[in-house]
């Protein structure tokens, strides 16, 4: 039962959308080509058995943990869902 100004299965369509931007980002993030064997970042040499598990990995686990860090974004709540957004 939906309440407010959403109809039925809006929640649901939310929650689906987020998954499937996610998911897109995910994908996006993923590497593609030939793998390298020292990091592109500090030169450090990446294990075998990373290149073997990541196919087209550039990175070492430090560097990629760094990256990871700063793509981190928290907006704190979900704006397709807030009514401030609604309002806009």
């Amino acid at each position: 039962m939906a309440g407010g100004w959403s109809r039925d299965g809006a929640v649901q369509e939310q929650i689906d959308a987020s998954v499937d931007d996610a998911v897109k980002l995910a994908r996006s993030r993923l590497p593609e080509g030939a793998g390298l064997t020292h990091c592109q970042m500090c030169e450090a040499a990446i294990p075998e058995a990373r290149r073997r598990a990541i196919p087209g990995v550039r990175l070492c686990i430090g560097c990629q943990s760094e990256l990871e860090k700063q793509q981190t974004i928290s907006t704190g709540f979900n704006r397709r869902g807030s009514k401030d957004s609604q309002l806009k």
